[in-house]
């Protein structure tokens, strides 16, 4: 069959083309994840070596949980509506201090006491999120109310003073590791197992979502490329695994963050209620009128913020050892911070769990390095707060960039 002399065969683009719009389509959570690795590797380099040491990759993990499970929530926030949660480090506070108030005064077992720690999270989340979706009080101010009525009411609970120790089960949650059930010496074998499954079934998803792209005449990366993609996540899943499983093993908390993080990377890349979280961010009004319930949305959003920052009081609470009133401190900040590094747009409709965890990483690395070096608090907080201006003023030249 021949062709017009009008029609033009689009030829398909070189690698290079490809690797070239992609990064493009993606500049902010892959030039944060360039970012990620340059700074490992320079502190590795600065902490001559120290950085990576196994028991330093497992440390690094445990002390950021909170921001971890606080980031997953503050994305969606962000995402829907440009918001945030300025509450979360206080009901942090005021949840650990319920906990210490159940399980050490009351001598209640860890279970049950965690189960009405979530409870009593959910219930903050309607306070707020009802004031937020209904009422249509601006985020900012009732979130700004909660940080200090929960502040408040977390010195009220416990007169000022600090709560410890908690029981051995209480402490496991952040400090406990899964036994190794092939029972290796040196080696954590369970880990090692664990790792092969994860990339086989990472290997597997990629491998089918391409398949089904193909089916439907989508768009596809080059199979070189999308090889390449395959061999960097696989042999990063495998460094993380061999860190792990030559110290202690797979720590409780980092599985739960695990689980969280491919929970929400499931709904919010997969399902109905994601996509109204994006169509509600690019356009409210927008989103109304196609017939979604905004209003439904944003209050779930706040509720789910709640929940988050009660799992994220109870790993930080455990690691502590202690309920204290000065727990959670700048915690919203740490979160915020690391959603805005890892690609969510301070305009709302932008944004991914994936990428607040490299945000987090960035800034736990930053902390865990410069800690290492000796670098002062006060010093660490300015370059903190530099790279969180630059990763907005990065959001906000691009944007602009893209209107021109």
């Amino acid at each position: 069959m021949q062709l017009g002399k009008n029609v033009e065969l689009k030829s398909k683009p070189t690698l290079g083309e490809s690797l070239k719009n992609i990064f493009k389509d993606n500049v902010r959570q892959y030039a944060m994840l360039i970012a990620l690795v340059v700074i490992i590797i320079l502190f590795q380099i600065l902490t001559k070596g120290i950085l990576l040491v196994p028991m330093n990759v497992t440390n690094l993990i445990l002390q950021n949980s909170y921001v971890f499970i606080l980031s997953i929530g503050m994305t969606l926030c962000i995402v829907s509506s440009g918001n945030i949660d300025l509450s979360v480090g206080s009901i942090v506070a005021f949840v650990g201090a319920l906990a210490g108030i159940l399980i050490i005064n009351k001598g209640m077992a860890v279970f049950p006491a965690v189960l009405i720690c979530i409870a009593v999270g959910v219930l903050i989340g309607i306070w707020q999120g009802f004031w937020i979706a209904y009422v249509r009080i601006p985020a900012f101010i009732v979130t700004l109310s909660g940080m200090l009525l929960f502040r408040g009411l977390t010195v009220k609970l416990l007169q000022g003073l600090t709560l410890s120790p908690f029981p051995k089960s209480f402490q496991a949650i952040s400090g406990g590791f899964f036994p190794d059930l092939f029972g290796g010496s040196n080696v954590n074998i369970t880990t090692f197992v664990v790792g092969i499954l994860l990339s086989l079934v990472y290997v597997y998803i990629e491998l089918k979502n391409r398949a089904e792209r193909q089916k439907y005449n989508f768009e596809l990366i080059p199979m070189p490329l999308c090889i390449a993609k395959i061999i960097l996540i696989v042999s990063a899943t495998m460094l993380v695994t061999y860190w792990l499983a030559i110290y202690k093993g797979i720590p409780i908390m980092f599985a739960i963050i695990g689980v969280l993080v491919f929970i929400y990377t499931i709904i919010t890349s997969k399902t109905i209620p994601g996509r109204y979280l994006y169509a509600m961010g690019g356009n409210e009004k927008s989103a109304k009128l196609s017939g979604i319930n905004t209003n439904k949305v944003l209050f779930l959003v706040y509720v789910n913020m709640a929940v988050l920052s009660a799992i994220a009081a109870i790993s930080f609470t455990s690691r502590l050892n202690a309920a204290s009133p000065q727990s959670g401190l700048n915690f919203e900040l740490d979160a915020i911070a690391a959603c805005y590094i890892g690609g969510a747009s301070a305009y709302g409709g932008v944004g991914t769990v994936i990428g607040a965890i490299v945000g987090a990483l960035v800034m736990g690395v930053l902390n865990n390095g410069m800690s290492i070096l000796g670098v002062g608090s006060d010093m660490q907080m300015a370059i903190k707060g530099l790279v969180l201006l630059l990763a907005v003023a990065f959001d906000v030249f691009s944007k602009r960039k893209a209107t021109v």
